[in-house]
Order: structure tokens, then sequence, then C-alpha cells
């Protein structure tokens, strides 16, 4: 069943994410956004878009698509990801993506190492878990350390991987603006107004660009198709699980009537009927 659209726009959505972060003329939302991530850490003043096609500079490596890449004021890159389906070997796709930024720092015929590389950070908003064993962090922060003493070893290539399932925090208890943007991101598109707790302007703001009223016929066409296009993915997803499950259990009845039991114990132990036991 679809969900009922709200008055927001789902950040999450492509559409939508894109719209929020990924406009160009709105850039002080992504950058106020990445300074409270990156908070102690640096301090972004100003961003350049760029392409989010990258193919390389000389046609030998395969084309990758980022949602979101740019580029600080002193060089650094930034890589922004939304992941909303749990995927296979997400941590080789994140070191992939940057090493790709980095390979291009070097240039063409350089023979010797008298460069200093520029900052890459990968920034991973997630709707799934992705350390299935750390249950109450929701934010990863990773980089190359010394794993004898724990120390920095390079400080010009980090991960900041921000699991959404995970953070349960209610407007009563968010402290800062970094808990602001998560409870933002995982609730706007539920909410029929604007949080108290958020009355700052960089979040008025935000909400405003996100009101659906405010698209235009081609922009709500727009949303409305990436919308569709993410259920019928979540729902293909869904039925693939039911399928297999449904699969699984049709394996155990089969060897559970092989060695005699009766159907309606492994009607009880497969939740599978009756009728279906008896055909197999």
């Amino acid at each position: 069943m679809q969900p009922k659209p709200g008055r927001f726009i789902d950040p999450l959505s492509d559409f939508g994410f894109k719209r929020l972060f990924g406009n160009e003329p709105n850039k002080d939302i992504l950058i106020d956004f990445l300074n409270q991530l990156f908070k102690g850490q640096k301090e972004i003043e100003d961003l350049t878009y760029n392409s989010t096609e990258y193919a390389g500079d000389n046609g030998k490596f395969k084309k990758i698509f980022f949602d979101l890449l740019c580029t600080g004021k002193n060089g650094e890159q930034f890589i922004i990801e939304m992941q909303r389906a749990e995927q296979r070997n997400f941590s080789d796709r994140a070191v992939f993506y940057t090493s790709r930024l980095i390979n291009e720092q070097l240039p063409k015929g350089a023979s010797h190492w008298n460069i200093e590389l520029k900052e890459v950070y990968l920034i991973a908003i997630l709707e799934f878990n992705f350390k299935h064993n750390t249950a109450d962090r929701y934010l990863h922060n990773v980089s190359l350390t010394n794993t004898d003493t724990g120390e920095i070893f390079y400080n010009k290539l980090g991960y900041k991987f921000l699991e959404l399932v995970k953070f349960v925090k209610t407007e009563a208890e968010l402290e800062t603006d970094l808990d602001r943007w998560f409870y933002l991101l995982k609730h706007m598109s539920r909410l029929d107004k604007v949080p108290a707790v958020l009355n700052k302007r960089i979040f008025q703001k935000t909400f405003k660009i996100a009101e659906i009223s405010t698209l235009t016929e081609e922009e709500k066409a727009m949303y409305d198709s990436s919308l569709k296009a993410e259920w019928d993915y979540e729902n293909s997803i869904t039925f693939a699980k039911e399928e297999a499950e449904h699969k699984k259990a049709l394996d155990i009845a089969r060897k559970m009537k092989e060695d005699g039991i009766p159907s309606n114990q492994i009607a009880k132990f497969t939740d599978l009927s009756i009728e279906e036991i008896e055909k197999l």
C-alpha cells in the first residue's frame, strides 16, 4: 500500500534529496548540514556542485554516478549518497568511490610524489542497518587509523555513515543542530507543520522549499514518478523476500514429510497450509 502524500516532500526520495541538498542557489542548506556533521573537525565556507556522472579522464574506467559531488573552497571533495534499500558490499562501494577521486588527483605523466593530495570524504545517509552489531550507534565516523594506538594515520580521507533507522530521538530529546537535521530527514515527509524545535532559519528555509504545494506541475510529476519508482522497487524487494521465505518453508516441509512427520505438525512449524503440504 502506498503511503498518503503529506505536506512536505520526502527528503529521502531521489527528487526530494536533490531538491533540498543539490540546488546551487540554496547550497547554504547543504553547507549547514555538512558543517554540523564535521563540527570540531573542519568548517566548510563554500561549495561548488560538480557533475554527478564521473567517468575519469581517459575513457578506461567504468562510469560511476554519485548522488551529489561537491568541492569545497580549499579543494576538498564531498560525495553525498542517499541509500534507502540495503545493498551488499556497501563499504566496498564507498571505498571505490573515494579511491576514484583520489586517483584522479595525480597528474598524467607525473613521475614523482611531490604532490599534496586534497581531502576526500564520503557521507552516506542510510535507511537500513549498516552495522548490525552497534544497536545504539547511528552515526559512524570512519578514517584510517593506527590499529595499535588508535591515532589517525591519514586525516584527508574520511567516511560518515548515518543509519536513520537507529535514530530514535523524540523532539524533546533533540540537543544539537545535528540531532535536528537527523530528525528532519527521518520525519519530514510525515509532518503537517514545522516543529517548534526546528525554528532556526536554515530549517525554516528547508521546510519552505519542501512544501509540496510550491512545486510546479512538472516538478510534481517528477516527484510522483520518483516516489512510484521507489514504491515499485520496495514492493519487488518485499515480494522477492516473501517468495524466498515461502520456498524455504516448502523445502523444510518436504524434508519433514519424508521423515514421516504428520502434516498438522509440519503446518504448525512452517506456517504452510495442510493443502500445500499434502501436495508435496
